[in-house]
């Protein structure tokens, strides 16, 4: 489709600060998700479906996680016919340092864009949760002919103090772009709503080249696609808006997109999967999801000593996982969990590998890896005694980091 004229970068090196104790030991876009995914697998998957095949992923911070999860789950491309998911560490070719900002991630690779040939440049984050078809996003902007085109949302006023706003004229053309405006202005005919950055780029190759060229010689410029290149491409350059949720042609409209940046977005994205309907459809057959399954064997539910069946209600659960003599409601369960006899699990998240013994409670819990819970633990129930083991997010999710051995 636009395999021979698009090079697609995704960038995933961020630290993901704000998600630990998840991104201890890995990177943001790695982070497991909804009981068999991690992250970056739904822009991948956005891609594989675009029909892109030629992706680099920029990688930076505590990468082995994600470059191990690239090699297992997408090594699906044939390099004989020009197709690659790549990932490119820090290359150091523009001098000793690490990647700057977002423009100076795609500035140190400028190498790369050179040597593709490719007409146009698509930049996505990895660390974003939602289905969008790039082939609809590039067909606008050959059709509108800008140098750029920034794929576009609408969220509430408040909302929109954490991302770029833009104000865009009848031909969807921006007029204006503040990165983060303490006082975001609101749609003219939707009063407290505002029309935000998405974080996805289409930009023409000569022109990103140039724009990234000079941006490098700028003392004063952070390096950023939302702070500097597009405001000042803005100015002068025919730049425009593509609204997300028009490509109703492969992609089922859902619209559903979730910035995961904090424990609290992390949770609550997780939890939207167990809705009766779920905002974010991960059933549709010709827009399936793709990730990395070690075999496991199917997961049951069996009685437990004491006779009490397992139960699962409302719930996610993975292959491998064995459900004895527990009860599973409203919660999420990677491969190989196992939730012992009379053990309780509600609203909580159980990554890859968590034991829980008997007459366990949990409660809003997100577990990682590798913890083993002993009989008769309570995590969610004590605010005051959680907080003083684990890390409790604002909104009062328990996060217990991974491989955590209890006293």
């Amino acid at each position: 489709m636009h395999i021979d004229d698009t090079l697609s970068f995704v960038l995933a090196g961020g630290i993901g600060s704000r998600l630990a104790p998840l991104t201890g030991d890995r990177a943001k876009p790695a982070v497991p998700f909804g009981g068999k995914y991690r992250i970056i697998d739904f822009t991948l998957a956005n891609c594989l479906h675009s029909g892109l095949r030629r992706v680099l992923v920029l990688t930076q911070y505590k990468s082995h996680s994600l470059q191990k999860h690239l090699r297992d789950g997408w090594s699906i491309f044939n390099p004989e016919l020009g197709e690659y998911i790549t990932p490119v560490p820090p290359q150091m070719r523009t001098g000793e340092r690490w990647y700057a900002g977002t423009a100076d991630a795609i500035y140190q690779n400028l190498y790369l864009v050179e040597r593709s040939g490719a007409r146009h440049t698509l930049i996505l984050s990895g660390d974003h949760i939602y289905r969008m078809d790039y082939a609809a996003l590039l067909d606008f902007h050959r059709a509108h002919g800008g140098v750029a085109t920034v794929a576009c949302m609408e969220v509430g006023t408040d909302e929109a103090r954490s991302f770029g706003v833009m104000t865009v004229d009848g031909d969807h053309r921006i007029t204006a772009f503040t990165e983060k405006p303490p006082q975001p202005q609101s749609l003219p005919d939707r009063p407290g709503r505002a029309l935000v950055s998405m974080g996805i780029y289409v930009f023409d190759t000569e022109r990103l080249m140039e724009e990234l060229t000079l941006d490098q010689g700028r003392g004063d410029s952070s390096h950023d696609f939302g702070r500097d290149i597009l405001p000042r491409l803005i100015g002068g350059q025919p730049v425009y808006a593509y609204p997300f949720g028009g490509e109703t042609g492969r992609v089922s409209p859902d619209r559903y997109w979730r910035d995961v940046g904090t424990l609290d977005s992390y949770y609550r994205a997780n939890m939207d999967l167990l809705e009766p309907v779920p905002p974010l459809n991960l059933y549709q057959r010709d827009w399936n999801i793709r990730s990395y399954s070690r075999q496991c064997p199917p997961s049951r539910t069996v009685p437990g000593e004491s006779g009490t069946e397992g139960i699962s209600i409302n719930a996610i659960v993975a292959s491998g996982v064995v459900i004895a003599g527990g009860s599973v409601q409203h919660s999420i369960l990677f491969p190989e969990v196992t939730v012992g006899d009379e053990s309780h699990v509600e609203d909580s998240i159980l990554f890859d590998n968590v034991r829980v013994g008997r007459r366990v409670r949990l409660r809003n819990c997100i577990v990682d890896k590798h913890v083993t819970i002993p009989d008769g633990e309570s995590i969610g129930y004590d605010r005051e005694r959680d907080a003083e083991r684990f890390t409790v997010s604002p909104g009062g999710v328990v996060v217990v980091p991974k491989g955590y051995r209890f006293g």
